[in-house]
């Protein structure tokens, strides 16, 4: 037996919204159809649903065949839809035709990998909820559920191999960040004080949005509000590009090669340290998870000091108040994760745990960064 195959379990049983795929496609067929100058109606084949589908959106694989002028054209797609409200949504809202512009400017401005994005349809007439479509790109991603430091690919790789995929993926990070005039075409919210206030003040209200029905207080989560604010950082970078999810479960590798860089809804004008703090954080949570149930999991890789090291040569810049950002990436997690904890209550996959912080997954991680006595170095 292999030592991945020895994993505990640790995958999540997650419900997601039930799709009729046959209606999907005869709709899809009918949209499609207004989008392209063909010769007669296009055809849609090879509808669906990919392995492992996140809550932020549902994806749908889609092969399209279409004439025009009497060419034959091809294209394999995927079409990213929002949840339906019936689905428990996990976030207040979700805007398609925002991460669609970010992905298409990234694209023009950057050498950063990102899929072609083709159309987006921001009013739920055509499918029942808004959604956009991009090119499918062929590559590998590290897993989320179970996380790829109990299984998978990447484990089994060797360590020189491993750290091209940690130099690779720190690299992009630069790249991104390196973005000249990323406010020009895109469009954002004007708001007053700093891009970071308004950031956080969003993060307080989608809380109170995660409450809205049943009033539950996760103490951990408002003590983290509070530290956060006591330690706000006096003098924060100036303003980047940030992707906004940033972490290797977003990006697609063909080998050791970064194939294309995901998930953009989050994309926001931020201090750098944004994606940094929730780089190192979400690797690192899920290291603590391999170790609480004894497996090695990847210890060597994603390291603090590694990644800004690497990050500040490839970037050409200081990284700043790095502790306070993680703690913010800490905090935000810890809100989705009560908002899904509070997703599966609903579908009976769980009960409501015994303590409110046990809602949050890392609960411990979190009181340790708050309390100053998380360890990096072990």
């Amino acid at each position: 037996m292999t030592e991945a195959a020895a994993s505990p379990r640790v995958e999540m049983t997650i419900k997601t919204t039930d799709t009729d795929l046959d209606e999907v496609r005869r709709r899809l067929t009918r949209w499609l159809a207004e989008q392209l100058d063909a010769d007669e109606e296009p055809e849609v084949s090879n509808l669906r649903r990919p392995e492992h589908s996140g809550m932020s959106s549902i994806s749908m694989l889609f092969d399209l065949s279409w004439r025009t002028g009497g060419e034959q054209h091809r294209a394999v797609l995927v079409a990213r839809m929002v949840p339906v409200a019936d689905a428990f949504p996990v976030f207040p809202s979700y805007d398609v035709a925002h991460q669609f512009e970010v992905m298409r400017t990234v694209a023009e401005r950057s050498a950063v990998p990102v899929p072609r994005v083709r159309w987006v349809e921001a009013s739920g007439e055509a499918l029942g909820a808004p959604f956009m479509v991009m090119d499918q790109v062929s590559g590998a991603v590290p897993a989320d559920n179970p996380p790829y430091v109990f299984t998978g690919w990447l484990l089994e790789m060797g360590q020189a191999e491993q750290r091209a995929i940690q130099d690779a993926s720190v690299r992009v990070l630069a790249d991104i960040h390196a973005i000249e005039s990323p406010a020009t075409g895109l469009s954002a919210p004007s708001t007053a004080g700093s891009s970071l206030r308004a950031h956080f003040e969003n993060e307080r209200a989608y809380y109170e949005w995660t409450r809205r029905e049943d009033g539950l207080r996760i103490p951990c989560l408002e003590r983290a509000f509070e530290w956060l604010e006591a330690w706000w950082p006096a003098e924060p970078s100036p303003d980047v590009l940030c992707w906004g999810d940033s972490r290797i479960g977003n990006i697609m590798y063909d080998g050791t090669d970064v194939a294309a860089v995901l998930d953009w809804e989050s994309a926001v004008l931020a201090p750098r340290e944004l994606d940094l703090g929730w780089f190192l954080f979400f690797h690192r949570q899920f290291q603590d998870l391999a170790e609480v149930f004894e497996m090695p999991g990847l210890p060597h890789l994603f390291r603090r000091d590694d990644v800004v090291a690497a990050y500040e040569q490839a970037a050409g810049v200081e990284v700043r108040d790095l502790d306070w950002f993680i703690v913010y990436a800490a905090l935000r997690h810890g809100i989705v994760m009560g908002q899904i904890h509070r997703r599966r209550m609903h579908f009976g996959e769980v009960e409501a745990p015994a303590h409110p912080d046990g809602y949050v997954l890392h609960h411990a991680m979190l009181g340790a960064l708050l309390d100053g006595t998380y360890s990096w170095e072990r």
